[in-house]
């Protein structure tokens, strides 16, 4: 069961108390700087962690200004789309209402709150090129890199998007992506019952996404795993990562 911290108490909340009920996640972004496009990928994040626990989301965006560049950032960054939230009637019947709000924002009545810490951009034009999807290197840099540069540190923690962050995320990313489409090559095999708890523990802490890179890493390191569990374990952890660790399928060896 996926338990969050509601940043409206410090407490601990199920973030889907009904089984099977229906939980609305609604993103409090306005503007389309980084801390905003922060925002809306946790909770695209928290919408696949939900998903993947078998609960029905209802996704919704509140801001007011600027919501087309805010949007076109995250379609670039993989986040699917979310409904527009001004002026909502009472709802479809929720069992859960989840709002997901940056540091400063306006504190939202009912429901669970998870918030979440800026971003800063530490050289403007590089950084918003990858939001855009435009060069900020040669070769063009894959609009991914910036979604894991994000997701590679807590959300309670201020993330700084720099060269050295995007170099770091593209690095890693493309030693993953080389070598999925190795490990995809091999016969498949079941990920093992261990390592599936300790990705679903992670993320179903709070939401600790940071940790399940961690496992990932330890998969790819550990010397008595079969190269088909590997894949299907990546294959498995970007269902909730969004970063399509299978880009390079097919591509020579």
């Amino acid at each position: 069961m996926l338990r969050i911290i509601d940043a409206r108490t410090g407490r601990p909340v199920d973030a889907a108390p009904a089984r099977r009920g229906l939980t609305r996640v609604e993103a409090h972004a306005s503007g389309s700087d980084a801390s905003a496009l922060r925002v809306l990928l946790v909770a695209d994040v928290l919408v696949r962690a939900l998903e993947l626990g078998g609960t029905p989301v209802w996704c919704l965006l509140t801001g007011g200004r600027r919501q087309a560049d805010l949007r076109a950032a995250a379609t670039a960054l993989g986040i699917r789309p979310f409904e527009e939230g001004r002026d909502l009637a009472a709802g479809l019947g929720e069992a859960q209402i989840v709002h997901v709000v940056g540091d400063g924002g306006v504190m939202p009545e009912g429901g669970v709150v998870v918030g979440v810490a800026p971003a800063v951009r530490a050289d403007p034009a590089r950084a918003a090129a990858a939001v855009t999807g435009a060069a900020f290197a040669d070769p063009p840099a894959d609009p991914a890199v910036l979604r894991l540069a994000l997701l590679a540190t807590r959300r309670d923690t201020p993330v700084r998007i720099d060269p050295d962050a995007l170099d770091r995320a593209g690095r890693t990313l493309a030693r993953w992506r080389r070598a999925v489409a190795h490990w995809a090559r091999q016969p498949s095999r079941p990920i093992p019952d261990e390592v599936r708890a300790r990705l679903r523990a992670a993320w179903e802490d709070n939401l600790d996404v940071t940790e399940v890179l961690k496992v990932l890493d330890g998969v790819a390191e550990a010397a008595d795993l079969p190269d088909g569990a590997r894949f299907e374990t990546y294959a498995h952890a970007d269902r909730l990562l969004g970063l399509d660790l299978v880009h390079d399928l097919g591509s020579p060896a």
